[in-house]
């Protein structure tokens, strides 16, 4: 069974970049599409980013584009999402996710694995 266990999150000010890690064990994230998303306080969760390491395929939610780069390393079975020119409304916990399927999707109930998140927070 695929388990994710997401760290690196923190308080920055805006403008400043953070980069988070999702650890995967239990089976191999490279034969997975892994998705980033986050929630904010009062609101639903939402799609960030997401990846299919098969051919390297990207998609990024348009707050995000441009700012934030999804990427993977097999070798450690690692996903990570570079966050730069943070905004204070990127501040939410973020979520590390894997679905079985190539297919790149943004919705969270196409994701089967889920980790517990890491908090974001941006100040001014």
């Amino acid at each position: 069974q695929l388990q994710l266990v997401e760290s690196g999150g923190g308080l920055v000010q805006a403008g400043e970049s953070l980069r988070i890690t999702c650890a995967a064990t239990g089976r191999t994230l490279g034969t997975y599409t892994v998705g980033w998303f986050r929630q904010a306080p009062g609101k639903e969760r939402e799609f960030v980013a997401a990846f299919r390491w098969v051919d390297d395929m990207e998609r990024y939610a348009e707050s995000v584009k441009g700012r934030f780069t999804i990427s993977g390393d097999r070798s450690k079975n690692m996903a990570y999402l570079q966050m730069n020119n943070l905004k204070p409304e990127d501040t939410a916990v973020y979520y590390c996710a894997a679905r079985t399927w190539p297919t790149v999707e943004v919705s969270e109930n196409d994701y089967e694995s889920w980790g517990q998140g890491t908090q974001v927070t941006v100040s001014p």
